[in-house]
C-alpha cells in the first residue's frame, strides 16, 4: 500500500511541474507580444527555468536522501505555490523570469526525489523502465495539458485575462503538496548519514566513469532536442503556419499528446524488445520526419483559419516527431540507473538533472538564435545534428552498459 501510495504522489508532483515547466513556450510567446522582446531575448526564460535546475540538482543530488525525499519534494511544492501567485500579480517579464527560477529550483528537488524513489519501489530492471516510462509519460500528458489550459484563459480584448491561469496553477500546486504531506514512507526511502564531503566525492568519482560521461552527454543532447522543438513550436505555428495565438499554442500540445503516447508504449515495447532497436529505430524516424516531412509543413499554404479542423492534415504531421523522440529520455536513464546499485541513483540523477538542464537551455537558445538570424521556416532543420550524434551514442551505451562488472567497480 504505502509503495502505491509513493507512486500516486510522484504522479501527481510531475503532472504539476509538467505544466509549469512546459508553459515556457507560451510564456515566450506572450513575452514576445505583451513585453515587448524579440526571440532572442524571450529564449532567456529556458536559462532561467534551466540553469537554477542543474544549479541546485548539483548541490544536493548526492545528499538528498540526507534531506528526506518527502520533505524536499513538499518545499519545491510550496515554492511553486508562492511563485505563481506572484506571477499573477507582477504580470512583467522580470516576473515570468522569477517564476521559472523558483520552478526550476523547485524542480531539482522534485524530479532527483522522483528519479531516486523508482529504485525503492520497483524490483528489477523491466520494472523499473516500465514504471520510468510511465512516469515521464504522465509528465508529458501534463505538458498537453498547458497548451489547452492557457488557451482557456485567453482573451483577445483583455491581454493580462491569461494570467488568471496562474490561481488554478497555484491551487493544484497546493492539492498535491496536501497530498504528500499525508503520505506515508517507508524508512528504506531516507538513507542516514551526515558526511556531505563523501556524499559530493561519491558524484565526482561516478562522473569520473566513460559509462556516465557517454550517458550524460547522451541526456545532453536528447533534451536539447526536445525543448528546443517544444519550446519554440508555438512561435514556430504562429510565424511559420500564420495561426492565431490560441491555435498555435493548441497545436504545440500534438507534440506533447505524441510524446505522452510514445513514452507509454515504450513501458509495454521493451519489455519484449531490446532497449538499442526500440532507440535507434526511433531516432532514424524522427529524422526522417525532419528531412521529408518538415519542409512540406513550412511551404504549407494557410488559408483562413478559425479552429483546428480548419488546419491541412499534413500541418499536424511534424509535431508527430514527438511519437519517435519521446522513448529516448526515460529508457536512457532507466538502463543506466538500473545497472547501478541503489545508493548510487540519487547521485547519478543529479548528474542526470544537471546535463538535462544544461541541453534545455542550449537547445532553446540555439533555436531562438536560428529563429532569428535564420528565420523560423529552417531553424529546426539544424536538430538533425544532435540526432545524429545521439544514435552514435546509443550503440557506445549498449556496449558500455553490457559489461556489469566494470560499472560496478
Amino acid at each position: 500500500m504505502r509503495k502505491s501510495t509513493i507512486k500516486i504522489a510522484m504522479y501527481l508532483n510531475y503532472f504539476v511541474f509538467a505544466i509549469l515547466l512546459n508553459s515556457v513556450g507560451i510564456v515566450i510567446l506572450k513575452a514576445q507580444k505583451n513585453y515587448g522582446v524579440d526571440e532572442l531575448q524571450a529564449s532567456i526564460l529556458e536559462a532561467f527555468k534551466d540553469l537554477p535546475i542543474a544549479i541546485v540538482s548539483f548541490l544536493i543530488g548526492s545528499f538528498l536522501p540526507r534531506i528526506g525525499y518527502k520533505r524536499a519534494m513538499l518545499i519545491g511544492l510550496a515554492l511553486v505555490s508562492v511563485a505563481c501567485v506572484n506571477m499573477y500579480f507582477g504580470n512583467s517579464f522580470g516576473t515570468a523570469k522569477l517564476l521559472f527560477a523558483t520552478v526550476g529550483v523547485s524542480f531539482a528537488l522534485i524530479k532527483v526525489s522522483v528519479y531516486s524513489l523508482i529504485g525503492t519501489v520497483t524490483d528489477n530492471q523491466q520494472e523499473h523502465n516500465s514504471l520510468m516510462s510511465s512516469i515521464e509519460g504522465v509528465f508529458m500528458i501534463g505538458i498537453a495539458v498547458a497548451y489547452f489550459l492557457f488557451p482557456a484563459f485567453n482573451s483577445e480584448v483583455n491581454p493580462d485575462a491569461w494570467l488568471n491561469v496562474y490561481w488554478l496553477l497555484a491551487a493544484i500546486s497546493l492539492v498535491s503538496f496536501g497530498f504528500l504531506f499525508f503520505a506515508k514512507f517507508e524508512n528504506g526511502t531516507e538513507i542516514p548519514g551526515v558526511n556531505l564531503a563523501d556524499d559530493f566525492k561519491q558524484m565526482f568519482k561516478l562522473f569520473a566513469k566513460l559509462l556516465t560521461i557517454v550517458f550524460v552527454i547522451s541526456a545532453f543532447l536528447f533534451v536539447m532536442i526536445e525543448q528546443g522543438i517544444m519550446s519554440w513550436l508555438p512561435t514556430f505555428n504562429s510565424k511559420v503556419l500564420h495561426l492565431p495565438e490560441n491555435i498555435s499554442i493548441m497545436m504545440a500540445s500534438i507534440l506533447a499528446i505524441s510524446l505522452a503516447v510514445g513514452r507509454l508504449l515504450a513501458g509495454v515495447i521493451t519489455k519484449k524488445v531490446n532497449w538499442i532497436w526500440v532507440l535507434s529505430s526511433c531516432i532514424v524516424i524522427a529524422m526522417l520526419i525532419v528531412v521529408f516531412v518538415l519542409p512540406k509543413t513550412v511551404g504549407l499554404d494557410v488559408k483562413q483559419i478559425n479552429s483546428l479542423s480548419d488546419i491541412p492534415l499534413i500541418g499536424f504531421a511534424f509535431p508527430l516527431v514527438g511519437l519517435f523522440i519521446a522513448p529516448i529520455y526515460p529508457l536512457l536513464n532507466s538502463v543506466v540507473l538500473s545497472a547501478l546499485p541503489k545508493k548510487l541513483h540519487s547521485s547519478m540523477t543529479g548528474l542526470i538533472v544537471v546535463f538535462s538542464a544544461l541541453g534545455g537551455t542550449l537547445g532553446s537558445r540555439t533555436i531562438g538564435y536560428l529563429f532569428k538570424n535564420e528565420g523560423p521556416e529552417n531553424a529546426f532543420y539544424y536538430t538533425l545534428i544532435p540526432m545524429s550524434l545521439l544514435l552514435a551514442s546509443f550503440f557506445i551505451l549498449k556496449k558500455l552498459t553490457s559489461k556489469k562488472n566494470e560499472i560496478l567497480t
